[in-house]
């Protein structure tokens, strides 16, 4: 399979460049190996190769061997090669000398030093739609932060795509895929997940029918701030009881997997009373997750439209995630003790920052920016500074600036 650039590729060669080690985290099947394998020079894989895990519970420095970049792939399966990682950076005192790809957290270990000065770490995410084809990247996300305007033509896309894209994904082996395919590869993502993926990260027996149940929770309450406790008190109502503690170590296993990753809660300067929420929203990595657990399909998303635009929107901050690491900055939500709710935040750590609506259809800009509007009036720019940029993304459309001064720009053209 031809390889497809991915953004994250300038992160890795200039961490590589300024770092000893760095080690790619994410979900497995988002492409971390096939990305390592474009800088690494040598290579081991321990998910695959039993004679090389059997030398790594021996002496873990036997993996180490080979011509740097050295790819250590699943690296988490035998731990101990952190320290000794760590060590050879040392012993070497030269950059660029491994890639530690993982597809889980291992869990803390206070004999593991830390890696800070030598090992640097870097987030990867299933494909952005810019990445897989899907978005012409006619408008930077960079490039709104610097100040530029995002006037686009629209890019073809519209809603029954969209739901296909929700449904699919941005997982390189199955994004050009035939959508049943994809969705069969996707369930069966899920099922491996719950089966076995969680029992390996806690180390603990469970319930892999009640892992399901609260998967289900979290996919109908994506996007939204509801509490583990919440989450289990949801399945207790429709799919049987869970205990709580027993949810909560199911969801930080699912954590540890990057199956799930909260979307944090912005705390800006306010010029008026109001108090801001800091719950994080709960989202998939990839909202085909969420279509896979709900077991649902394009066209069952598009008898759905409610269930669509809160798994879109799911989609943008995924995409936003992507392109806002690239340039160092992360993405936020904001909601206060007023209900004032604005669905992504892009803090760079210069302090710059824009605000970002999401919007299915373009006729609901004009919510979109009322909201926007409200939420600036609120926010202390003297100390904050005035946001770069405040605009609405659509699922199709044209995109323009509006009188107001808000931007408005279809999903098909966001781009790095």
């Amino acid at each position: 399979m031809e390889y497809r650039k991915r953004v994250v590729d300038a992160q890795v060669s200039m961490l590589m460049s300024a770092m000893g080690a760095v080690v790619l985290e994410g979900p497995k099947a988002c492409g971390k190996t096939m990305t390592a394998m474009q800088v690494a020079r040598s290579a081991v894989r321990l998910d695959v190769d039993a004679n090389a895990r059997a030398a790594a519970a021996i002496d873990p420095s036997l993996v180490l061997e080979g011509e740097p970049p050295r790819l250590i792939d699943e690296w988490q399966m035998e731990p101990s090669i952190w320290n000794h990682v760590r060590r050879q950076v040392d012993d070497r005192q030269a950059n660029g000398q491994f890639l530690l790809a993982g597809s889980s957290v291992p869990a803390d270990d206070e004999t593991r030093h830390t890696g800070a000065g030598r090992i640097a770490r870097l987030r990867m995410r299933p494909m952005s739609l810019f990445e897989s084809g899907h978005s012409t990247g006619m408008v930077s996300l960079s490039g709104l932060m610097s100040g530029q305007l995002a006037r686009s033509t629209d890019p073809g896309l519209d809603v029954p795509e969209i739901a296909r894209r929700v449904a699919v994904g941005g997982w390189p082996r199955f994004v050009d895929a035939p959508v049943d395919q994809a969705l069969t590869a996707m369930r069966t993502y899920v099922d491996e997940v719950r089966r076995t993926d969680v029992q390996r990260v806690s180390g603990v027996d469970h319930d892999p029918d009640r892992v399901l149940q609260l998967m289900r929770s979290l996919a109908r309450n994506v996007g939204t701030m509801t509490g583990v406790k919440t989450l289990a008190r949801d399945v207790a109502g429709t799919e049987g009881t869970i205990d709580h503690k027993a949810a909560y170590a199911y969801y930080q296993a699912l954590e540890r997997l990057m199956v799930i990753e909260d979307q944090p809660a912005w705390g800006p300067h306010l010029r008026s009373k109001a108090r801001v929420r800091v719950t994080p929203k709960r989202h998939f990595v990839d909202p085909a997750l969420a279509v896979a657990v709900l077991r649902a399909t394009p066209d069952r998303l598009l008898d759905d439209v409610e269930l669509l635009g809160f798994l879109f929107e799911s989609l943008v901050i995924r995409d936003l995630r992507i392109h806002a690491q690239a340039m160092d900055a992360q993405v936020l939500h904001y909601k206060d003790n007023t209900d004032l709710e604005v669905d992504a935040i892009i803090e760079a750590v210069d302090g710059r920052w824009g605000a970002v609506e999401v919007k299915l259809g373009p006729g609901m800009a004009d919510q979109g920016a009322e909201t926007l509007l409200a939420f600036v009036e609120k926010i202390d720019t003297e100390k904050c500074g005035p946001p770069s940029f405040l605009a609405v993304i659509t699922g199709f459309g044209l995109g323009y600036v509006r009188p107001d001064g808000v931007q408005v720009i279809p999903m098909g053209v966001l781009g790095p």
